[in-house]
């Protein structure tokens, strides 16, 4: 079986060696889920899926910065006034968020959702924003005015005005902890992808490992490559969907979140783990930074690789990733 990363999956049942796959996909934090179990029986399979909807579901209404009730949405609606207690889990994940920020020099930035969107990539667009427009539109993005207090599990945002959200690191998230918890249930392998952001374990049950198709940033309808993966996550950041070009240069939906200006040089790239949240802050964090300033970083982690595309067609790779052959598009 291969899965596309991003894009649809093959729904497919089967049945081996007294194990059935079972898929599911359904609408989760606003975005895709293909869910994927191997039991035992069908009935089985159908319930874990069930359980893996309803932890993601829950986790939905801790960080969602879009529902008002969350917590995260209050932490917003409170940014200049107060800070505001939440859970555990939504501490450690903002504290986490911010030490990507660290790493990353800004690179990933969890209060980018108080960015004005001023670039606009459905086609609309005819000239680039004023630099007095794209400065105005970051004036409440700052990692460095987010402050945690640990000892009473309070975030406070000091601008008024001032947003956070973890997007897809939340996907991620999500999908490390359906993973985490499918395993302590004895599920032996399956797969929990958020709009691309892919946690996998175990095998398929005809023995073989899972085969991540990883789609050619130039040709949205082919691969470019697949890769086998039997545990681990994968993640794919890319401008190949929606971006402009002006002057021949092109500029992606992926904003840096220190400059308000669309990234530029990277078309796509694929990080590959232990953790898809940590892949997740690296994918978006290289595309910000670029070929040699991303590999730089990756080095210090070497749990994780990565394959990169220019926007010129080179393929490169981390050093530590293990291949089969040569990549090309």
């Amino acid at each position: 079986m291969k899965y596309l990363l991003p894009g649809l999956f093959l729904c497919i049942v089967c049945t081996v060696n007294a194990q059935v796959l079972r898929k599911r996909t359904v609408k989760l934090m606003g975005s895709r889920f293909d869910i994927s179990i191997v039991a035992n029986d069908s009935l089985s399979a159908e319930r874990y899926i069930d359980t893996v909807i309803g932890e993601v579901t829950r986790i939905e209404y801790l960080i969602s910065d879009w529902k008002p009730e969350t917590q995260i949405s209050q932490v917003n609606s409170n940014a200049g006034i107060r800070p505001v207690k939440v859970d555990k889990e939504v501490f450690d994940l903002a504290k986490r968020a911010i030490h990507f920020s660290e790493i990353t020099n800004g690179a990933f930035d969890i209060s980018f959702a108080a960015m004005d969107r001023i670039w606009k990539f459905d086609g609309s667009m005819t000239e680039m924003p004023s630099p007095e427009a794209v400065k105005k539109s970051v004036e409440k993005v700052g990692y460095k005015n987010i402050i945690l207090d640990s000892i009473n599990s309070t975030i406070f945002l000091k601008l008024p005005g001032m947003k956070i959200g973890f997007g897809a690191l939340g996907e991620g998230y999500a999908a490390d902890k359906c993973r985490e918890m499918m395993i302590v249930k004895g599920i032996k392998a399956g797969i929990v992808n958020g709009s691309g952001d892919m946690s996998t374990w175990g095998k398929q049950p005809n023995g073989k490992d899972w085969n991540i198709g990883i789609t050619n940033p130039f040709h949205n309808d082919k691969l470019f490559a697949v890769v086998p993966l039997r545990e681990g996550s994968v993640t794919t950041s890319g401008s190949y969907e929606k971006f402009v070009v002006f002057d021949g240069r092109r500029y992606s939906h992926i904003i840096n979140p220190s400059t308000g200006y669309p990234v530029t040089g990277l078309s796509s790239v694929t990080v590959f783990g232990p953790g898809t949240e940590t892949a997740n802050g690296f994918s978006t964090s290289l595309m910000v930074l670029g070929k040699d300033k991303g590999l730089a970083l990756l080095q210090q982690y070497p749990d994780y690789s990565c394959i990169m595309i220019t926007d010129d067609g080179q393929v490169i790779t981390s050093k530590n990733l293990k291949l089969r052959k040569k990549l090309r598009l």
